[in-house]
C-alpha cells in the first residue's frame, strides 16, 4: 500500500514547513504540487509532478512506482484547501495529513489580532456575501483573487448601508515572502489599491450588529405607495419558516422588500431571490436591500410563477401576493423542493380560501394563525389603541398522508 503525506507547507514554502512536514518530504520519492511549491526541490533527485487538480494528482501517485508521496499546499491543510477533495480519491492508500501554518494564523499574528470569533470567507471563484457578513461580524478574514480585489471590495462595501464610517482595513500580500507588503485603513483609503493576486484581507467593524433583527420597524423602510407586511406579521411569517443559514429564499410580491431583508439577516451565506411584477416594489425592494446591507439579495422582475422554473431550488418561501396564482406557485416549489417550507399571509377570506386550497391541492396540511395587531398612538394628550387589519397567516406542512 502505497503512502501519500498530504502536507500544508504555510505561507512561503520550506521556510514555514513545520520539522513533521519537512521529514515527510524528506522521505518521499514523489512530490505533487503548484510550480511554486516545487521550485525548492528541483535539485532534490526526487521525481516532481507539477499538478494541483485532484483527479489529476491522484492518478499521478497511482501511475508513479513511488511507495511514499507528498503533496505540498499551500497555507493550511485544513482551510479551504485542495486535501479536502483529494482525501476521498486516496481511499486505498495509507494518506497522513499534515498541517501547516494558515494564512489567517500569520496574518492575525502580524495585525496583532485573535481569530477565534473570526468570520472566514473565501473570494476565490466566487462571489459571496461581502457586505452582509462585515456588517454582522466584528471581524472578517478573506481569502482574495485575481477578480476579488482590496480596491472591489472596498468598493461594494462603500454601497451600501452607511458605507462602514468605522471600519478599518488590513490587506496582506506575498505573506513570508522577500516582497511581503502590509497596509491599512479606512474603505476609502483602500479604493484604487493595486493588490497582488496572493492577497489576504481582514475587516475590523467595530458598530457591527449583534443580534440578528426580527420585526425591524416599519418606519426604518423606505415605502412609497407599496404594500408593506407589517412588523409583527413579518416576524412571525419569517419565524414560520426555519430559513437555514445557507438556505435559498424566495420572496414572492416582495413589495417593499421587508420580508426580503428578514429572509437575508437568516441566510447570511445563502441567497434571497425577491420577485415583483410591479417596477416601483422592485425599485424600492434594491433600495431597501442596500440600505439593510443585504447584498445577498436578488431582486427579479416578473410574473410568477412563470419567472421561477429556472431558479435555485428554495428552502424557504413566503407569497405575500399572488394575483391569483398562489395554486400554480405552491405546486412549483413542491415539485422543486419535497421539503421546502412555505408561508403565505391573507388578508381577506378569499385569499385565505385560495391559500388553504392551494396547499389541499398539493397534498399538504397546513397550519392557519390570525394575528390581530393594537397599537398605541397618541391623540392629543391622551394614548389611544390603532388597531390594523388582522392577517392571516398560512403555512404549509407534513403530507396529508403522513
Amino acid at each position: 500500500m502505497k503512502k501519500v503525506y498530504l502536507i500544508g507547507t504555510g505561507t512561503n514554502g520550506t521556510g514555514s514547513l513545520t520539522a513533521d512536514a519537512a521529514k515527510a518530504i524528506e522521505d518521499s520519492e514523489l512530490i505533487v504540487g503548484a510550480t511554486r511549491m516545487l521550485e525548492p526541490y528541483g535539485d532534490s533527485g526526487k521525481e516532481l509532478v507539477n499538478e494541483y487538480n485532484p483527479e489529476r494528482t491522484a492518478e499521478a501517485i497511482r501511475n508513479s512506482k513511488a511507495q511514499t508521496a507528498s503533496v505540498l499546499f499551500s497555507g493550511d491543510t485544513g482551510f479551504f484547501s485542495g486535501a479536502k477533495k483529494l482525501l476521498p480519491l486516496l481511499d486505498d492508500m495509507e494518506t497522513v495529513v499534515l498541517p501547516g501554518v494558515s494564512s489567517f494564523a500569520a496574518f492575525c499574528a502580524k495585525c496583532g489580532f485573535s481569530y477565534e470569533n473570526m468570520k472566514f470567507i473565501s473570494l476565490h471563484g466566487n462571489d459571496a456575501n461581502i457586505a452582509l457578513e462585515v456588517h454582522m461580524n466584528r471581524y472578517c478574514f478573506f481569502l482574495l483573487d485575481n477578480n476579488n480585489t482590496v480596491s472591489s471590495v472596498c468598493l461594494r462595501l462603500l454601497k451600501y448601508g452607511d458605507g462602514f464610517p468605522g471600519l478599518r482595513v488590513y490587506a496582506g500580500s506575498e505573506l513570508g515572502y522577500e516582497n511581503e507588503k502590509i497596509v491599512s485603513g479606512s474603505i476609502p483609503d483602500l479604493i484604487g489599491y493595486r493588490s497582488e493576486p496572493l492577497t489576504v484581507m481582514i475587516t475590523d467593524n467595530p458598530d457591527y450588529l449583534k443580534y440578528i433583527p426580527s420585526a425591524i420597524p416599519d418606519d426604518r423602510f423606505i415605502r412609497n405607495k407599496i404594500p408593506m407586511t407589517k412588523a409583527e406579521v413579518r416576524s412571525c411569517a419569517v419565524a414560520s419558516l426555519n430559513i437555514p443559514h445557507d438556505g435559498i429564499c424566495w420572496d414572492i410580491g416582495c413589495g417593499t422588500g421587508s420580508v426580503s431583508v428578514e429572509m437575508a439577516y437568516r441566510c447570511p451565506q445563502g441567497t434571497v431571490y425577491s420577485f415583483d411584477k410591479n417596477e416601483d416594489a422592485i425599485v424600492l425592494t434594491w433600495d431597501n436591500t442596500r440600505r439593510f446591507f443585504c447584498d445577498n439579495v436578488k431582486v427579479l422582475f416578473g410574473n410568477c410563477p412563470e419567472c421561477l422554473e429556472e431558479k435555485p431550488v428554495p428552502d424557504a418561501v413566503f407569497i405575500g401576493g399572488s394575483t391569483g396564482k398562489l395554486s400554480d406557485i405552491v405546486s412549483l416549489v413542491y415539485r422543486k423542493n419535497d421539503k421546502a417550507n412555505i408561508t403565505a399571509t391573507a388578508v381577506s377570506v378569499e385569499t385565505l380560501a385560495e391559500a388553504t386550497d392551494a396547499f389541499r391541492k398539493a397534498g399538504r396540511e397546513c397550519s392557519i394563525t390570525q394575528i390581530a395587531v393594537t397599537r398605541m398612538k397618541k391623540v392629543g394628550s391622551y394614548t389611544m389603541p390603532d388597531a390594523m387589519n388582522p392577517v392571516w397567516i398560512i403555512s404549509g406542512g407534513k403530507k396529508c398522508s403522513e
